[in-house]
């Protein structure tokens, strides 16, 4: 297995229509299907997490603070070891708004950003984050904020502060990370895998999470608001996923078999893959937003899919769509595994993964001007490696 479980694109040099490694190649596959089940999963609009602890009934929320949409978050630092998770504040209906001043500062800055001269273009405008695992916690909080052990267990990379309690103005000013760049201070989470034989955790390999356009035009692409909330995949769906099956975990990079693996596991749920190749999956998100509201009551109706055509009057705004593609150092065996999400139904039909957006404003800015803005394959620096 090669030492990065995502190859970098084509090396310098290599202009504007050079074959991309196989890899990146199997990888944009993959978008495309995960494109088509992540659409109609979103158009459920089911909630994506099952909370194991619920809400208190009856019991009046607060009125919500409006969360600041723009500004560069503080030096690196790490929360203090414990703390007394905060007050809970939930914006009432489970709507946040925007905060409209910030969020107008953030586009201001974005159209004072100018693009460095366009370079050769890759196969795909986008910039990316690659991320290491951080740490393990029955916290989520997009879904039970405040709530801590009241979630299946998660698999956190990015922001190193991350519990329950986190909130956006902490992620502005706990940036510790396990991402590239370190100007991406946002929080990314998954359901545990575990081995079914030995019920223990296999955790993450490797994290990219790329920042695209799903389309073949760019027109009106503004910057993600910071502190936006969103989920993609579905926590309560509980289904075979036998070879063939979309939403499923598949074997990449290439090696005996095909993307389903040379032989599947005794449930016929998982691939068995033969070397090189490794577990992965891939979750797509919207890439249109209301432009109105960091989250919602099943924090998914503030977002949804466009088209080549433009966003729909609803959501109008458009945002670069995240892709996780999410690598594990795991082959696959018979006797299989499971999600902390459905440890009995041994499946993978409710994976599911969460983003907490925080950037450096600045940074944000300039990556969808010279990237998404101008078509551009970017890397984790946020430059042109086929310019180079």
């Amino acid at each position: 297995m090669p030492s990065s479980p995502f190859p970098d694109p084509a090396p310098p040099g290599s202009g504007r229509h050079a074959r991309r490694p196989r890899g990146v190649a199997v990888a944009a596959v993959g978008v495309a299907v995960v494109l088509i089940a992540g659409a109609a999963v979103w158009m459920s609009r089911a909630d994506s997490v099952a909370v194991q602890s619920p809400r208190v009934a009856g019991v009046e929320s607060p009125q919500p603070t409006p969360v600041r949409a723009s500004g560069s978050p503080a030096a690196p630092s790490t929360r203090p070891a414990s703390r007394k998770p905060p007050a809970r504040v939930v914006a009432k209906g489970g709507w946040t708004p925007v905060d409209q001043a910030a969020w107008e500062e953030q586009l201001a800055g974005y159209r004072r950003t100018k693009a460095d001269p366009p370079g050769d273009a890759g196969n795909l405008p986008e910039f990316r984050a690659d991320c290491k695992y951080s740490h393990r916690r029955p916290d989520d909080p997009i879904v039970a904020p405040g709530l801590p052990g009241a979630s299946h267990m998660h698999s956190f990379v990015g922001n190193k502060a991350v519990d329950a309690g986190t909130t956006a103005d902490d992620l502005m000013k706990f940036t510790a990370t396990t991402c590239k760049p370190t100007v991406d201070h946002s929080a990314y989470w998954v359901p545990t895998l575990y081995e079914a034989a030995s019920r223990k955790p296999v955790e993450t390999s490797g994290f990219r999470v790329y920042y695209r356009s799903l389309r073949d035009n760019s027109t009106g692409v503004v910057p993600i608001p910071n502190g936006l909330r969103m989920i993609a995949g579905d926590a309560k769906r509980k289904v075979p996923t036998p070879r063939g099956a979309q939403g499923q975990f598949y074997c990449a990079f290439y090696g005996p078999g095909d993307i389903d693996g040379y032989a599947r596991s005794d449930n016929g749920n998982w691939p068995i893959c033969g070397e090189p190749a490794s577990l992965h999956f891939m979750l797509q998100f919207p890439d249109c937003w209301d432009g109105r509201h960091l989250d919602s009551p099943n924090h998914k109706d503030h977002l949804t899919f466009g088209t080549n055509a433009g966003c729909p009057a609803g959501h109008p705004v458009r945002i670069p769509a995240l892709t996780f593609d999410i690598a594990y150092a795991a082959k696959g065996s018979k006797a299989g595994y499971y999600l902390s999400s459905d440890p009995d139904g041994r499946s993978a039909s409710s994976m599911h993964g969460d983003a907490f957006l925080m950037w450096n404003a600045d940074a944000m800015n300039q990556r969808v001007r010279n990237c998404i803005a101008q078509r551009r394959t970017c890397d984790n620096d946020g430059y042109d490696p086929f310019s180079l």
